[in-house]
């Protein structure tokens, strides 16, 4: 009876405080005999191993580190150290009093290792950052397929018969942007940007000397067509693989799916991106221990993308068909609807850039043309990337097809430039195509470009004030782009020149003042076009355009590569198309 007793008050003091809820002890527990029967559980504080001013201290003795922020004043910089008990490190900043931050990175508290160290455009900018896969996907980067594009293109379309021929020079122009993404890849932007201009003068100029001299004699084709034929289409497959396999969606592409669906239910994209803001969260954080996923207005649960609403409306209503079969979930997930139309406006370029070759230059510009986009490697990174950089270079081959159509040619770059506005500056070139003094030719243009311009900017009317609507248009686009500022041209350096980079921003009015003045040059000389000259100046005027801008990217190769390549490939001896009425 007693060892009955004495086993239930011992089941009575172990199980009293979960029973009643009380609190977790302090201190040993016994019973009435003086057995221990409970002990308080300790918890382990999570101290951190290193202080604050060591962690900084290792973070600033880093070489990358170091030799950027030697550069400052060291009276202006100042630092700060937090720890980070989930990922039981450090994140340190530097910040220069004029400057802003500067330099931003992780120290492992236990290993005292320096995880992450970002410098100058780098911290503000991730995609400077040199994540491996984060444009093109994996497998595109990798130097075995990457270089096998290049070699492809090459054995393709040089000149085997005169090798130091102007043409195969131009064709390893196209390719030597590859040299610029290698350093771009590797995290170096003030390397990569400065790399990439060169390749673009070159290629201005050789469009212009093509202008003024014609086009580079050539020697007999070494392949046949049908074997130029067959590679593009087994090209192609291997494309659609490479997306279908190992690509991402970047914020372009989701932008673009995202004003399908806002047009899909009834509004413009302008004005309707999802936010975050203090709207309610409804996802799970990030790497980084952000939410995206917020509870927009609208009542979704949907993934931010604030500025995803700058581009022309056809960048948009693009992917409208997309939507319709694939839909969106709301979230930045794998995003088929981007997939299925990065995929078919790749494919719509391929088969126009056949029918461009045929009727201006025969079979085998029919073959080579098609040929040089599907071998070219920045394509497959358009691609590869999901964005919307396809469309209007698909729109533009179209509308070089009916160039003698001044319907079809004004309808089709209406559509061009009110998806990425650089086809804009097309106006005058291409209005003044065919008879000089048809003013009924240019009317035709006119109203071609009228209808097509209509035909994109429906969607205002899909809001309730559309002149508001107007407004909001411009400001989200044009408004914002001109004052948007990036590290990713030269013109963009104004903010690290206190470390001795070149801030050249002053001179880029004068380089965007001589690009419009080509443009509207170009309505008036030369008098009378061929369709090489068309080429070559509409591939001239969108080099000029990515000279100037702000915010360049290796996605724009692929807006001027078809006018680049009919140019550099086509020949003289074809007779020139006569332009309807």
């Amino acid at each position: 009876m007693r060892r009955a007793v004495l086993l239930l008050l011992l089941v009575a003091a172990v199980a009293a405080p979960s029973a009643t809820a009380a609190p977790t002890p302090t201190r040993p527990t016994y019973d009435a005999q003086g057995r221990l029967v409970q002990t308080p559980f300790a918890p382990v504080e999570d101290r951190p191993e290193l202080t604050k001013a060591r962690a900084t201290k290792v973070f600033l003795e880093d070489t990358k580190v170091a030799n950027w922020v030697g550069r400052y004043s060291k009276s202006n910089t100042t630092n700060d150290a937090e720890y980070d008990s989930k990922r039981r490190d450090w994140k340190v900043n530097v910040w220069d009093r004029r400057a802003g931050q500067i330099a931003t990175g992780r120290v492992d508290d236990k290993t005292e290792v320096v995880t992450e160290a970002w410098t100058g455009p780098q911290v503000a900018w991730r995609m400077a950052r040199g994540y491996p896969g984060a444009f093109g996907g994996n497998q595109l980067e990798s130097p075995v397929i990457w270089l096998g594009f290049c070699a492809v293109f090459l054995a393709g379309l040089l000149d085997f018969r005169r090798l130091r021929s102007a043409r195969n020079l131009d064709l390893l122009v196209l390719l030597s942007f590859s040299v610029s993404l290698w350093y771009f890849n590797d995290g170096d932007i003030f390397a990569s940007v400065s790399l990439a201009y060169p390749p673009m003068a070159y290629l201005l100029a050789r469009m212009v000397w093509i202008t003024v001299r014609g086009p580079t004699r050539a020697s007999p084709p070494v392949w046949p067509v049908w074997l130029l034929a067959a590679l593009t289409v087994f090209l192609a497959g291997f494309r659609v693989g490479l997306n279908v396999q190992d690509s991402n969606v970047i914020d372009v592409g989701y932008a673009s799916v995202i004003g399908a669906q806002r047009i899909a239910n009834g509004e413009m994209p302008y004005g309707h991106m999802p936010a975050e803001g203090d709207l309610k969260k409804c996802g799970a954080e990030d790497a980084e221990g952000r939410v995206r996923e917020r509870v927009q207005t609208n009542g979704r649960c949907e993934s931010a993308n604030e500025r995803g609403d700058t581009y022309g409306p056809v960048a948009y209503e693009a992917y409208v068909p997309g939507y319709a079969v694939f839909g969106w979930s709301g979230r930045w997930d794998k995003l088929p609807t981007a997939h299925a139309t990065a995929i078919a406006f790749d494919l719509i370029t391929i088969f126009g850039l056949m029918l461009v070759g045929l009727r201006f230059g025969g079979h085998y510009l029919g073959a080579a043309l098609p040929f040089a986009w599907a071998a070219n490697p920045f394509t497959q990174y358009v691609s590869n990337s999901n964005t919307n950089d396809a469309i209007m270079p698909a729109l533009l081959v179209f509308g070089f097809w009916l160039v003698t159509s001044p319907w079809g040619r004004g309808i089709f770059l209406a559509l061009a430039g009110w998806t990425k506005f650089a086809a804009l500056l097309l106006v005058p070139l291409w209005a003044s195509y065919g008879e000089p003094r048809a003013i009924s030719t240019k009317a035709r243009f006119a109203a071609g470009f009228a209808l097509g311009t209509l035909g994109c900017f429906w969607i205002l009317f899909l809001e309730p004030d559309p002149l508001h609507a107007a407004r909001v248009f411009w400001d989200r686009t044009f408004g914002w782009q001109v004052g948007r500022d990036s590290p990713f041209s030269i013109w963009g350096w104004g903010q690290y020149h206190a470390n001795g980079i070149p801030d050249l921003g002053k001179a880029q009015p004068v380089a965007i003042l001589l690009l419009v003045a080509g443009s509207v040059a170009t309505f008036f000389w030369p008098r009378r076009k061929t369709v090489l000259q068309l080429a070559a100046l509409t591939g001239a005027i969108l080099i000029g355009f990515e000279l100037t801008l702000t915010h360049w990217f290796y996605l724009y190769i692929p807006w001027f590569l078809p006018f680049v390549a009919y140019a550099v490939l086509a020949s003289d001896d074809e007779p020139e198309p006569v332009a309807s009425g």
